[in-house]
């Protein structure tokens, strides 16, 4: 999920660094015809064509987005556009996160965000997103973003990354943690193999 794979320590970054969360579709063929199906996501992003990293080029990628993911407060570069290729998505422009804001993008809908907004979105059941653009598509994180790699993280987080943590999506083994402003989440690997996240306030030490 964007979310996930946006690791950077600044503010504004790219989050398409060499990550096995990455999948590049042979981006260096341009002008090539090429056929990408729609199948089951093993990563957190598909790069179909083009580079999102490079200026003025044109791309296409597939978004992952994990059950329970809550994408916090962010704007962008460039155009966003934005078709739900598989699930539901929740989606809003505005500078704070408000769930009430927040409108259902169900499979073939299209969103368009210009350049520079203020955006946020949530999908509670797990969706593909595919997005389309001219890079570079870099991230700005309204309030930052924090991971359980920084030094201080635990300023931030109750949990570490391998506590066994129990919430209403089941139990589960904490792989990272994300924080932006408000929004604090961990990506959990469940028992029954399933990946989701859980924010920090639905989460419990799996003894308890």
């Amino acid at each position: 999920m964007l979310f996930a794979v946006a690791c950077g320590r600044g503010e504004t970054h790219s989050p398409f660094a060499a990550t096995s969360g990455v999948t590049r579709h042979n981006i260096g063929d341009a002008g090539k015809a090429r056929f990408v199906p729609l199948r089951p996501m093993t990563g957190d992003v598909e790069i179909l064509q083009g580079d999102p990293e490079k200026t003025g080029e044109a791309f296409v990628m597939r978004i992952n987005e994990l059950p329970g993911t809550k994408i916090p407060v962010h704007s962008h570069p460039v155009d966003e556009n934005i078709t739900v290729v598989r699930g539901t998505w929740y989606f809003a422009i505005g500078e704070k996160w408000d769930r009430t804001a927040l409108r259902a993008l169900n499979t073939g809908d299209y969103a368009y965000a210009p350049k520079g907004s203020s955006m946020f979105a949530y999908c509670p059941d797990g969706a593909v997103v595919q997005v389309h653009g001219i890079g570079p598509f870099n991230i700005h994180w309204r309030h930052g973003l924090k991971t359980l790699d920084d030094k201080n993280a635990a300023a931030t987080f109750t949990f570490r990354r391998g506590d066994v943590i129990s919430s209403a999506r089941g139990v589960g083994t904490i792989r990272q943690g994300y924080a932006s402003g408000d929004i604090i989440q961990y990506e959990v690997l469940l028992k029954t193999g399933a990946v989701v996240m859980v924010d920090q306030s639905e989460a419990r030490h799996a003894s308890q």
